[in-house]
């Protein structure tokens, strides 16, 4: 089935070319008939009509079941209606023929359009992008295409316009819209070294902002991209779908065929089994069938991206309707990822906290792990300019080493690499864990702990409230982290977490992504993208947070949320069960209206026209349902826990 072209159609329903000759051949048929019927022309040129009628209102449809029979060798439901047609035809029925044709290429032509409209609804975001920029050069502003930036260009953004393309702030502060590329509303502030995306509506000042990307490469068009091609990649449920009518199609076929020659041998009236056979191929065609879960999926992918929520296809869309399990990293998604150093505390004679800290700094000064930048900022807030230390090696889920003015020293969890905390020094890391901390172990090597650093990270302010919505939805929540156990409990308490893995290594997070998997099914793990990306993988669906800018973590999740907001993960859930409740629903009437016709049909207890009548009718119904998939959830629709 085609889609309306590559880019999707812009235009008024009546332009819509099939949609456009189907209404043209109805108002020729029905034309005919009402003129034969009172006597005005003869039947000839009624006849006349009708074949018009005909060729002009199926030619879009009857092409293209044609083509899938010479270059697939695939017998489609166009060839059902192509057969009924000629059958009708045969019997003299040429005005329920072209009623046929007509009623079809109608029913096509508006489930073309709307997947033309769905795609158009998420190119329509490139839109948004301006088509000029003001080139900086030599002090002189220069409005240009935005197509010809390139990365390194300057450019200007004044006040109500929008930005080009994907770069970062040079001069200026200004509150940006970025609701285009994140699907959050509310602006945020930036100034210079902040990233900006296309698109993004400058409010309250001027920006300069340097390239980063090309127009054709930066965030918004990649979204666009993604998106459309997810929306041509199938489910599991919608392959087997499409296998089921590659089978089905020629079963009714040969049974329309068996129905011809079933009367010869008996001696049984011929034309009686004839019209049987038309009205079979009609009734049997499992158009809606056919068309309940694609339109359902790419309604729910479409309406998704537009929200900021990319979903690579349909088979995650199915994962996030039939999750039962979302498991979440906790620092940088349900917390801020933006520890501070809380506390220094020396342990080693003749070491005090500056010295403490420059060794900390010093061996993390390399580092791009959350916790190493907290602490070099803390040590260059104090005037500490970190020297980075020799041999750095980085330690996987246990710290780093390098060597400092001949001495080799680790900065490393509690409980890692083989180093143990004893005494006093046990003591005081409880402590600090007790309250909520996390600890890392400046030691040197051949000796002790040398000192301790306590970081402290802030949960989200939407945390609790993403988690109250996803217990509503009947989703149990976990976290897996590295953190210590006593820091984990004390965010899985604030924002009510069911089940805490604490202490966990790379490795050790796959392993708890796939117990759960193996206990409660498909399993959701939310992560930044690139640091779990081990757990992301295997999780049946991956989420990654706030991949806006970000290549690596939305080319990796299965669904990426542009925003970095929790409160994304239960819209995703929801929109995804909305999908799947609409592609059931329009299954189970589809398989209705077959339950009814068929045996009609077969008993030949109904018309070719009523036949055509229905059948068309339940298709147009499959496709106005299949839409409300890509209706966004109201608050008021969301269930609320008890």
């Amino acid at each position: 089935m085609s889609c309306g072209g590559e880019h999707g159609y812009a235009g008024p329903w009546w332009g819509f070319p099939p949609l456009r000759d189907a209404a043209l051949a109805g108002v020729l048929a029905g034309g005919a008939f009402l003129l034969e019927l009172a006597d005005v022309i003869p039947h000839a040129g009624a006849l006349a009509a009708y074949l018009a009628a005909i060729a002009l209102g199926g030619h879009h449809w009857a092409r293209e079941g044609l083509e899938k029979l010479l270059r697939e060798r695939e017998v489609g439901i166009e060839m059902l209606m192509i057969a009924a047609t000629g059958g009708a035809g045969a019997l003299g029925l040429w005005d329920e023929a072209a009623a046929l044709v007509v009623l079809y290429g109608v029913a096509e032509g508006v489930e073309e359009l709307t997947f033309a409209r769905t795609r158009r609804a998420i190119r329509a975001l490139l839109d948004l992008a301006p088509k000029q920029a003001r080139l900086l050069r030599d002090g002189r502003e220069t409005l240009v295409p935005a197509a010809e930036l390139r990365p390194g260009d300057r450019f200007v953004v004044r006040p109500g316009e929008a930005v080009a393309t994907d770069g970062i702030i040079v001069e200026g502060e200004a509150s940006l819209d970025e609701s285009a590329v994140t699907g959050e509303s509310v602006p945020v502030d930036k100034g210079p070294g902040a990233r900006v995306f296309a698109a993004s509506v400058c409010h309250g000042g001027a920006l300069v902002v340097e390239a980063t990307a090309r127009f054709e490469d930066n965030t918004l068009s990649r979204i666009v991209h993604l998106v459309e091609t997810a929306q041509e990649r199938k489910g599991r449920a919608q392959a087997w779908m499409e296998r089921f009518g590659r089978r089905y199609s020629p079963a009714v076929l040969a049974t329309a065929a068996l129905f011809l020659l079933l009367p010869l041998p008996f001696g049984w009236e011929w034309a009686s089994w004839a019209h049987r056979a038309v009205v079979l191929l009609v009734a049997a065609a499992p158009c809606a069938l056919v068309i309940s879960l694609p339109i359902a999926v790419s309604a729910g992918i479409g309406a998704a991206g537009r929200r900021g929520i990319l979903i690579k296809g349909g088979a995650h869309l199915e994962h996030l309707a039939t999750a039962r399990v979302v498991a979440f990293d906790k620092t940088g998604t349900l917390t801020h990822g933006r520890p501070e150093v809380a506390a220094v505390e020396p342990l080693a004679p003749g070491l005090d906290e500056a010295g403490a800290l420059a060794l900390a700094a010093a061996l993390e000064a390399r580092s791009e792990h959350p916790l190493a930048r907290a602490i070099v900022r803390h040590a260059r807030a104090l005037g500490i300019e970190p020297r980075p230390a020799a041999g750095f090696r980085a330690l996987p889920g246990a710290g780093v080493e390098g060597e400092i003015d001949g001495a080799r020293w680790r900065l490393m969890r509690p409980g890692t690499g083989g180093l143990r905390l004893a005494g006093e020094a046990a003591g005081r890391c409880a402590a600090l864990e007790e309250a909520g901390h996390t600890v890392v172990v400046l030691a040197r090597e051949g000796g002790g702990a040398a000192a301790l650093l306590a970081l402290a990270d802030h949960v989200r302010d939407e945390a609790p409230e993403a988690v109250r919505r996803l217990h509503a939805l009947g989703v149990r929540t976990v976290m897996l982290t590295g953190d210590n156990p006593r820091a984990a409990a004390r965010v899985a308490a604030a924002v009510g977490i069911d089940e805490v893995r604490a202490g966990l290594r790379p490795e050790e997070k796959v392993a708890a992504v796939r117990a759960l998997e193996s206990r409660h099914g498909a399993v959701i793990m939310v992560g930044d993208g690139i640091n779990d990306a081990p757990a992301l993988a295997a999780a049946t669906c991956g989420m990654a947070m706030g991949a806006a800018g970000t290549d690596a973590a939305i080319e990796a999740a299965d669904v990426a949320l542009m925003a970095d907001d929790l409160l994304k993960v239960a819209e995703a859930l929801e929109l995804g069960r909305r999908a799947r409740r609409v592609s059931l629903q329009n299954i189970a009437f589809a398989l209705a209206v077959l339950a009814a016709l068929i045996p009609l049909a077969v008993l030949g207890r109904i018309s070719v026209a009523l036949a055509v009548l229905v059948h068309e009718a339940s298709e147009l119904a499959a496709v106005a349902n299949g839409l409300r998939a890509g209706r966004p959830p109201r608050p008021a629709d969301r269930p609320r826990a008890a």
